[in-house]
């Protein structure tokens, strides 16, 4: 089973997944989107598989310091939009394993997940 985690390198969640992963001997891909980038047709499928609400993440600064106007009325395409061209609001990590798509980093979600 492949599996890919990707998000920011240095984010304090992202190092918390990569070593529950490391922990438990789960061979992994890291591909930190701020140095590789992320595709849109990336964001077009993870958006239909889980939701661009739960892949946007609102809780973060580089979203928070956006002007009221870009926050307002998000859809699907303004939402995609704003993480392709900053990939800071992408909710971290995002998980992929043998077709799962995990959001978020859950101690009990990689749990179930690996089991």
């Amino acid at each position: 089973m492949t599996v890919t985690i990707y998000g920011i390198r240095n984010c304090d969640t992202m190092k918390k997944a990569r070593a529950w992963l490391d922990a438990r001997g789960v061979p992994y891909v890291f591909h930190d989107y701020k140095t590789a980038g992320v595709e849109r047709a990336q964001l077009e499928a993870w958006s239909s598989a889980v939701g661009w609400e739960k892949l946007l993440n609102r809780a973060g600064t580089t979203f928070r310091k956006l002007p009221d106007g870009d926050k307002q009325e998000l859809d699907r395409d303004r939402a995609i939009a704003l993480m392709a061209a900053q990939p800071s609001m992408i909710k971290r990590p995002v998980l992929e394993t043998g077709g799962r798509l995990l959001v978020g980093f859950k101690p009990e979600e990689y749990t179930a997940a690996f089991a």
